[in-house]
């Protein structure tokens, strides 16, 4: 009977299992049994934000191909390896805002797991991590799967650009601008002008979700990482598309042989508009109002404003950032860090 009481009341949530305490009280009257019975019963009502706060570690995956300057490349200090960037800085944010609302004398410390941009999903729902930073647009289609949640941004602006190498593909690209009267058309031009080229984008990210959705007439290479991008020398690579911040970074501190893509006029020129945002379990609502009151404190207070213009926009030696306010992670994790993949064809196309 007991049995049929619980799965009667369980479905009310924490009001039915502390009606189903009572109950269980009845039968168990004078019984020592009632206080096995409500351990038993009690860890099925901890919410994640408690479950954090008890183990004293905020889980963080974090793509372990680099994407600067939001994650540079794993860096040897005297303290051991760290990983540093706008997203680290983040996270040390977020673990900080913890340890205040955990009311912790000791502080909550940010665990990460470095591992490949496609199973940050695959780890985040079966429940090893508790969320995942890494530079993911929650406004491009496809880009949500389902049970996932997604912060509001702390990235704006952002947007899915193109770097080359050869003068004569940005060529292309300014003329089909300048047949087009009236306002300008960057996807028609675009398509236009990639036609027929190499183009090459990192799998599961917008570029690749960019590309397959709107560039049919090129030949798509679809690469692990952007590093992998770059050293591809057969097929020669005409154009890589990726997040265009990103791109701006690189190419004026990484690979100045690349350039961006860019207008008639000289500006950038961005495919399309992306806002990044941190992802966890559409389930854990606790932990996506402290993200979002987090966030929107942030913005409010300026913060975030001063980290996006610190790495995006301060020059720096990341060497130098990570010694002193980088973020540690498992040494094991060191030489997949450093396979940066492969680049194939798409297929299906």
């Amino acid at each position: 009977m007991i049995r049929e009481v619980w799965y009667g009341l369980k479905e009310y949530g924490s009001q039915g299992i502390r009606l189903f305490l009572v109950v269980l009280g009845f039968f168990l009257q004078g019984c020592g049994l009632v206080f096995d019975a409500v351990e038993l019963v009690q860890p099925l009502a901890r919410d994640e934000m408690s479950a954090i706060c008890s183990r004293g570690q905020l889980r963080v995956g974090i793509s372990v191909e680099p994407f600067r300057p939001f994650v540079f490349p794993a860096v040897f200090t005297d303290e051991g390896v760290r990983v540093t960037g706008l997203d680290v800085e983040l996270i040390r944010e977020v673990a900080d805002a913890l340890t205040t609302y955990c009311d912790r004398q000791k502080p909550i410390v940010p665990t990460l797991h470095l591992t490949r941009f496609r199973d940050l999903f695959i780890e985040l729902n079966e429940g090893h991590l508790d969320l995942f930073v890494s530079s993911i647009g929650g406004n491009i289609p496809g880009a949500r799967p389902a049970g996932l949640w997604y912060s509001i941004p702390y990235f704006h602006n952002g947007g899915v650009g193109a770097m080359i190498r050869a003068p004569e593909v940005a060529e292309k690209i300014r003329t089909q601008f300048q047949k087009q009267p009236g306002s300008p058309d960057t996807l028609a031009a675009i398509q236009a002008g990639l036609s027929g080229l190499t183009v090459a984008a990192q799998r599961g990210r917008t570029s690749q979700l960019y590309t397959e959705a709107n560039l049919k007439n090129i030949r798509l290479l679809l690469c692990d990482s952007l590093p992998a991008a770059i050293e591809m020398r057969d097929p020669p690579i005409d154009v890589i598309v990726s997040t265009h911040a990103i791109l701006d970074y690189v190419t004026k501190h990484v690979w100045p042989d690349w350039r961006i893509l860019t207008r008639n006029d000289g500006t950038p020129l961005v495919l399309t508009q992306e806002s990044f945002s941190i992802v966890t379990v559409e389930e854990h609502r606790r932990l996506q109002w402290f993200l979002n009151n987090l966030l929107y404190r942030l913005e409010e207070s300026g913060r975030l404003e001063h980290m996006r213009r610190r790495w995006l926009e301060e020059d720096y030696a990341p060497t130098r950032r990570a010694a002193t306010e980088g973020l540690s992670f498992e040494v094991s994790k060191v030489p997949e860090h450093y396979d940066q993949g492969q680049c194939r064809f798409a297929t299906g196309r």
